[in-house]
């Protein structure tokens, strides 16, 4: 189980980028992540049509496809994702639910 939390109040959104506060628990523990999601990638990930956290939702669930929680950063910017996955931007559509 794990769930997404918008750190910062929607009314900075055109100067900031959106943070989220990431919990992500299973039998193994729990571990916790900041995630920035710039407005622009914001767009550019979803062209608006996903709210922002959903977009960190499904960033979420193509990293567990891929490596375990304890695996993935702390602290990072949404854009870091591709440095690690280079498939990130194009396989992101296929984690929306």
């Amino acid at each position: 189980m794990w769930r997404v939390r918008h750190d910062r109040d929607l009314s900075n959104r055109r100067r900031r980028p959106y943070e989220f506060a990431v919990t992500i628990r299973d039998g193994q523990g729990e571990t916790r992540h900041h995630v920035t999601l710039p407005r622009e990638t914001w767009t550019r990930l979803t062209a608006g049509k996903e709210a922002p956290d959903r977009c960190v939702e499904a960033a979420f669930r193509f990293l567990l496809d891929r490596e375990p929680k304890e695996a993935i950063l702390a602290r990072f910017e949404i854009t870091v994702i591709s440095r690690y996955f280079p498939d990130f931007e194009q396989s992101l559509v296929r984690y929306f639910r």
